[in-house]
Order: structure tokens, then C-alpha cells, then sequence
């Protein structure tokens, strides 16, 4: 009998599906912006579902899906089980698939607060639960964090999938990308950045073109060696740092149902 830790098997032109929960769709479009490499990808795979750039529906099971978006309502719950029985292979593609992502922040309120604030007096017709990653729903194979995603390390993964062979996201903070990069230390220009704590994983892209990070690849869990010192040498206090990440990783303190520890 098959187990979920047999080898899986991926045929020699594999059939992939892209689908999206709750999500700017974002990342998806940094799929059509991978520009020529895209189409040395679409050359290996056969894209049988991608909602954004085609209408055709598959009604067979799928080598791969590559999913954006939380799990925020019973449906998308549903739904996002349905696709896992069918998939040899699940993706969980930018930060709000990897880790909640900004749509976590309603886990911060009362439920039915967010709801009538959102929906009016009808609220009670409209389902929505806290919000929850994937990997807290269903089993996910890759991950790749990021708010987008990085679209070479979409690429390393997707050949990472397609070949059986495991993924393993760096456990380094952006900060030593940073130093490879050459970049001036943005703690150095009197603003405070989320990369001594944040995954690395990204080429620090966002401070190479001048903007902080965000935290949005998660907690690294080997953080900067100076982090504490980083934190005293500037004055800052923790919880401005806490409060920084909570923007896309509120979820990472929720159980398998969506409750808050």
C-alpha cells in the first residue's frame, strides 16, 4: 500500500496546475514576468489550469500545483483538500501561502469585529475563519516564501519538484545576502529593516533596490549574530521589531484548527 512517504513518481511531461486562495495574486504575476525562462519552463510542464491566463478546467489528477493565498473561510478550506487529493505534488508559493502572509493581520481582532467591518449588518451571511497558511490545512511538499516571490528560486524549486529531489529553504537572515551584495547597512542610513531576523533566500532584492525588508520570508531561525546587538546599538525597542513582523506572520503562532496559542 502507497504511503505519503513513498517516492512520488512524475511523469516525463508533467501536468501543472496554478490556483490561488486569498491573495493579491501577485506572485502569479511574477510567474508571466519570468520573461524567456518562462518559456524553458512552459517547454518542460504542461499548464492545465492557470486561472489568470486561461479558462480550460482539468478533471484528472495533477503531477503539481502551485498554490497562492491563505486559508481564511470554510470553502477555501474545502476546496484546497479537494486539490491536495488530486496532486502528486503541492507548491505553497508566496508569503501568504508559506506563512499567512498580510491577510493574517485579522488574527489580531475579533472575528466578528473584521466581519461587520467588512461586510456591514449582512455579516453573519459571510463565512470567514482565522486565517491560516497552508501547511496548516493540508500537506504541503515546497515551500517558497517571499511578498512576491523571488522568481529564481520559483525556478530552482520547480526543477527541485519535477526531479523528486528535496528543497531546502536557507536558514541564513537576509543580512549576509546583503554583505554579498555590498550593500550599505540600511541600519547605517537611520532606518530600521527586518533583515537580521528575516530568511534569506531572496538576494536580498528589496535592499538592493533601495527598500527595507519587510520580513516577509518568515523568521529565520539563525538569526543575525548581532540581531540583539543591532536592537541596543540603535535604540529600538523589541516590540517595534515584533510589531514590524506581525505584518506577514501573524499565523505562525496558530494551530491546525486556526486557534491563537
Amino acid at each position: 500500500m502507497k504511503t505519503e512517504n513513498d517516492p512520488v513518481t512524475i511523469a516525463a511531461k508533467p501536468k501543472v496546475a496554478f490556483f490561488d486562495f486569498a491573495c493579491c495574486e501577485g506572485c502569479q504575476l511574477q510567474v508571466a514576468n519570468i520573461g524567456e525562462t518562462l518559456l524553458d519552463v512552459l517547454g518542460a510542464i504542461d499548464v492545465v489550469e492557470f486561472r489568470e491566463v486561461m479558462s480550460e478546467k482539468y478533471d484528472k489528477d495533477y503531477d503539481v500545483v502551485i498554490i497562492e493565498g491563505s486559508i481564511t473561510d470554510h470553502h477555501a478550506e474545502e476546496r484546497i483538500k479537494k486539490i491536495r487529493a488530486r496532486a502528486k505534488v503541492l507548491i505553497a508559493y508566496g508569503a501568504c501561502a508559506a506563512t499567512g502572509g498580510v491577510n493574517g493581520m485579522k488574527n489580531s481582532f475579533d472575528l466578528d469585529e473584521i466581519r461587520k467591518s467588512v461586510y456591514g449588518d449582512d455579516y453573519k451571511l459571510f463565512d470567514s475563519t482565522p486565517t491560516r497558511p497552508l501547511h496548516q490545512v493540508v500537506k504541503v511538499d515546497y515551500t517558497i516564501n517571499g511578498c512576491p516571490i523571488y522568481p529564481p528560486e520559483l525556478i530552482e524549486v520547480l526543477k527541485c519538484a519535477l526531479r523528486g529531489l528535496p528543497y531546502t529553504v536557507p536558514d541564513n537572515p537576509v543580512c549576509a545576502e546583503c554583505k554579498l551584495n555590498e550593500n550599505v547597512c540600511m541600519y547605517e542610513r537611520g532606518v530600521a529593516c527586518l533583515g537580521p531576523w528575516t530568511k534569506a533566500g531572496c538576494n536580498s532584492w528589496c535592499v538592493n533596490n533601495g527598500n527595507i525588508c519587510y520580513g516577509c520570508r518568515g523568521e529565520v531561525k539563525n538569526p543575525a549574530k548581532n540581531a540583539n546587538d543591532v536592537i541596543g546599538k540603535y535604540n529600538l525597542k523589541p516590540e517595534l521589531i515584533k510589531n514590524k513582523f506581525d505584518m506577514y506572520n501573524k499565523c505562525k503562532e496558530a494551530d491546525t484548527n486556526g486557534n491563537r496559542k
